[in-house]
């Protein structure tokens, strides 16, 4: 590695979505993530870095809890703009997913179908083999259909 400009953290992943307060019902209501900044911004600086034509820009930060670097995640919903629903398999290029370490998969899981959430499989599976087997994964689709992983590690 050299000594010169590096990576040094992570601070948040953001995800465009098409109704905040849908959005909001899945992070913060269902996934239970704590809102610490909801905004509206039409700042020029925004037009220029994202060379996107758009009236205001809605974020909302989202603290993740047990974060040791205070990685958020970061809902935008682009307003007054052309937007399009985004739907990419897990294998084409340019898919995303966001991946969350939870502390029970099975729970969780079971309470985002509660609320009408759906998952790629019906049920959280076991991991048999790598650096987390003996936990637990399933994805879940926020409402605008982007994937997020819940990941319990194995104990111990």
């Amino acid at each position: 590695m050299s000594d010169g400009p590096a990576v040094i953290g992570i601070h948040h992943g953001g995800i465009s979505v098409s109704d905040m307060d849908a959005s909001l019902a899945f992070y913060r209501d269902g996934l239970g993530l704590d809102v610490t900044l909801d905004a509206v911004r039409d700042a020029p600086y925004l037009h220029e870095t994202l060379a996107v034509s758009f009236s205001a820009l809605r974020y909302v930060l989202l603290r993740v809890p047990g974060s040791e670097t205070g990685a958020v995640v970061e809902l935008l919903e682009y307003q007054g703009a052309e937007r399009m629903p985004a739907a990419a398999r897990p294998q084409d290029p340019g898919s995303g997913h966001l991946c969350l370490q939870v502390s029970d998969a099975v729970a969780l899981h079971a309470r985002l179908r509660e609320l009408g959430y759906r998952s790629r499989s019906p049920e959280s599976v076991a991991i048999t083999a790598g650096g987390n087997a003996g936990g637990r994964i399933v994805y879940v689709a926020d409402p605008d259909g982007y994937w997020v992983e819940l990941l319990e590690r194995p104990r111990g």
